[in-house]
């Protein structure tokens, strides 16, 4: 007789019992997504682990950035050809971090779905850039999550913690300073592991995610090589988004190392980051100052007595412009559910044909 998992171990809670009860009541069993390859999916049931893809009907009416994504809780039916299992319906998400996808082609990148915190990793020998740490913060705090920063590698530096407090102060999110060598600065971050809490851990390839990751877990989850002694870069190690259950009953997202990170729908998240300059351009004479030359402009006062840091200026003016190069959001809706319409007419036609040659 099979033994049954307990899906609580994996954060199902009362909850995501409740939101369950429309797919429950058509016979569908919960799970949640674990591991996502390129089309291919890995679900945790009470009957265990097992492979699964999407149902042709749920394929059909899924838009884009609506496929399942790890963390994501799914209704399933057991195929009957095979031990995998067919992922009908997706449960609300409370949480999903999106990227703009990389290259020129505009659209999202969904990353991970019901994240309760986002663990931003940078290396403190040579990889530390503020500019990329105001993407992720921008990034958790748009998806309603809570940032946290994690400084690798003290170990190799001798500032460690006074570059910690400094950060903290600066994005206003806690930052810790650790090594995954030594155990430094580890035992600061146990209390985030609670049991059934889903945690996501992202950053550059090579700034130590898999080696962190590993000790946190007490044994080897993941593969690690060496960095580059030339450049302090890594190579990728992790080439798919996996959910791991840890030995203390946390659960953590590993992605693979982002070297682009374009923001997507983050324009809360921005203005959150930037509170300090977001608050006082409110004073400035013009509301569509642009804090460069304009008469009255209260920004650039502050930078000249030291409130705010010019450094960030300069990156909030880049996020900002940025993000101002997207569509609106609404238009990205409309055009997502355009593109959807587009591929099921494609997919009706292509049926059709197939039934008339039959």
């Amino acid at each position: 007789m099979d033994v049954l998992l307990n899906l609580d171990d994996w954060g199902w809670n009362e909850t995501w019992s409740r939101a369950f009860e429309p797919h429950a009541a058509v016979g569908l069993e919960p799970g949640r997504v674990v591991a996502q390859h390129r089309g291919a999916w890995v679900v945790i049931t009470q009957g265990g682990e097992r492979p699964a893809s999407p149902t042709g009907r749920f394929r059909h009416q899924a838009g884009p950035g609506e496929l399942p994504a790890v963390g994501d809780w799914v209704g399933c039916v057991a195929s009957q050809h095979s031990g995998e299992v067919r992922i009908d319906a997706i449960v609300p998400r409370q949480s999903v971090f999106r990227r703009r996808a990389a290259g020129t082609q505009l659209g999202s990148q969904l990353l991970a779905a019901n994240v309760d915190t986002l663990f931003i990793a940078t290396s403190l020998n040579g990889d530390l850039n503020p500019q990329r740490l105001e993407r992720y913060v921008a990034m958790g705090r748009d998806a309603r999550v809570e940032p946290v920063l994690l400084l690798t590698k003290t170990d190799l530096v001798p500032d460690g913690e006074e570059t910690a407090a400094r950060l903290a102060a600066e994005l206003g999110i806690a930052a810790v300073a650790l090594s995954a060598v030594t155990g430094e600065g580890i035992e600061a971050v146990e209390g985030w592991f609670r049991p059934g809490r889903t945690l996501a851990l992202v950053g550059s390839s090579g700034v130590g995610k898999s080696t962190l990751l590993n000790r946190l877990a007490g044994q080897l989850l993941m593969l690690t090589r060496e960095i580059r002694e030339d450049d302090s870069r890594g190579r990728h190690t992790t080439t798919h988004r996996e959910l791991f259950r840890l030995p203390g009953g946390a659960l953590m997202v590993d992605t693979p190392g982002m070297r682009e990170l374009g923001l997507w729908d983050a324009d809360d998240g921005v203005e959150a980051t930037f509170t300090d300059i977001a608050e006082i351009a409110a004073e400035c004479r013009f509301a569509d100052c642009r804090h460069d030359r304009e008469p009255g402009c209260a920004v650039r006062a502050a930078i000249e007595d030291g409130r705010i840091d010019r450094r960030r200026l300069r990156s909030y003016q880049k996020l900002t412009a940025e993000l101002a190069e997207l569509p609106p959001p609404a238009l990205r809706r409309e055009r997502a559910r355009q593109f959807s319409k587009m591929v099921r007419h494609v997919s009706e036609d292509t049926q059709a044909r197939k039934t008339y040659r039959g």
